[in-house]
């Protein structure tokens, strides 16, 4: 048995074949289509987008209210950072 090489050799006596490339397609509409399709199906029929917004801004609300003066201090960086959205006009929802 011969020995084997970690690498093969290389150079015009050793020719490497390349590898043939072989077209496919993948229609990525049709699955993100089915994907949607059973995102939805998930969600069922009693979902409520704009109840969902409410809920998620009326946590925000919740999130950032009572907060001392340390925390109000840092938030109002980060909202003039940009890092936060503005929520009540420079000041966090009291």
């Amino acid at each position: 048995m011969s020995p084997q090489h970690p690498t093969p050799p290389t150079g015009p006596d050793h020719a490497s074949a390349e590898p043939e490339l072989v077209g496919f397609t993948v229609d990525l509409t049709s699955q993100e289509v089915l994907r949607r399709a059973q995102v939805m199906e998930a969600l069922g029929p009693d979902w409520d987008p704009i109840e969902v917004l409410r809920g998620e801004e009326a946590a925000y609300d919740l999130l950032y209210s009572g907060l001392d003066a340390e925390q109000q201090r840092v938030y109002d960086d980060l909202v003039a950072a940009g890092v936060l959205p503005d929520r009540g006009h420079g000041r966090a929802a009291a």
